[in-house]
């Protein structure tokens, strides 16, 4: 049984909420909480509603209007719904990855070109040392400038 699975009754419901069944009856008629419903219509809750309840009471008690409560709740589900289908994607990944090892990767070589690597092999690490030294003409020329500029 996870946290999805609808098994308790309004009253059992209403009882780990902290709350009387009427208020869930009402904040199902709002659409705040819906609980599932059975084939003979009764409302079956489960520990994901309940939690949810718990929230609305603790927003409420803090001077939370039940319209903000409504949209922290479509964010809090939102959310919810998006760390799963992020974690199903992770999963996807993964799952290709392991399938596809002999693929390549590529990374960018020493003067940025793209090099091809194969699956868990490393770029060629360059440990040389390279010594700038300005050309000549091009220092004459940018002291001609700076006479010019002067002038």
């Amino acid at each position: 049984m996870d946290e999805e699975t609808p098994v308790f009754a309004i009253a059992v419901a209403a009882e780990l909420a902290g709350m009387h069944p009427q208020t869930l009856r009402q904040y199902d008629r709002i659409g705040l909480v819906s609980p599932t419903r059975t084939a003979g219509k009764s409302r079956r809750y489960s520990m994901r509603d309940v939690m949810q309840l718990r929230e609305v009471a603790r927003l409420s008690s803090e001077g939370v209007s039940l319209e903000g409560i409504s949209r922290v709740l479509a964010l809090e589900n939102q959310v919810s719904d998006l760390t799963k289908r992020v974690r199903d994607l992770e999963a996807t990944l993964a799952d290709q990855m392991l399938r596809s090892s002999g693929r390549l990767v590529y990374a960018a070589g020493a003067h940025g070109d793209v090099v091809p690597l194969r699956h868990g092999m490393r770029a060629q690490r360059r440990t040389e040392v390279v010594v700038w030294r300005p050309l000549a003409e091009h220092a004459s020329a940018v002291d001609a400038d700076d006479v010019d500029a002067d002038d």
